[in-house]
């Protein structure tokens, strides 16, 4: 049985990866396959290395406020791309009062700061599948 495959991404001019790094981590030890694209990415080659890459999810972790424009761009790339069967999830330091209009978007689920990894890792177990299971 194929692993779950994730690309975590750093969209944007944000400089700080700490906590996308923990992310990336964390599910490495709990059993899916992470692809972690570095810092100050844009949504064109974030889609493209998650098509480039047959990934499952694409968790994109932003901190610089950018999230209300960045995270439904990704979805509209993949969505052009013939690519929507890829869950994006995203993370960082994002008001509750955005929340709704990223789920709107198209994202799947939201982490703010000090969720446990555990619950991304629950989330990703619940909600996504393995290309070749699916």
């Amino acid at each position: 049985m194929s692993k779950i495959r994730i690309l975590i991404a750093k969209p944007g001019l944000d400089g700080h990866d700490r906590g996308a790094k923990v992310v990336a981590r964390s599910l490495r030890d709990a059993g899916f396959e992470v692809i972690y694209t570095g810092l100050r990415q844009t949504p064109e080659a974030i889609v493209a290395t998650a098509i480039q890459e047959d990934v499952d999810a694409i968790g994109l972790s932003i901190l610089s406020g950018a999230h209300g424009t960045v995270f439904p761009r990704v979805v509209e790339l993949l969505k052009e791309k013939d690519a929507k069967d890829i869950v994006v999830f995203g993370g960082g330091v994002i008001p509750e009062d955005d929340i709704p209009a990223l789920y709107e978007s198209g994202v799947a689920r939201i982490f703010t700061p000090g969720t446990p990894t555990d619950d991304v890792v629950r989330f990703i177990n619940e909600n996504i599948k393995p290309k070749d299971v699916a």
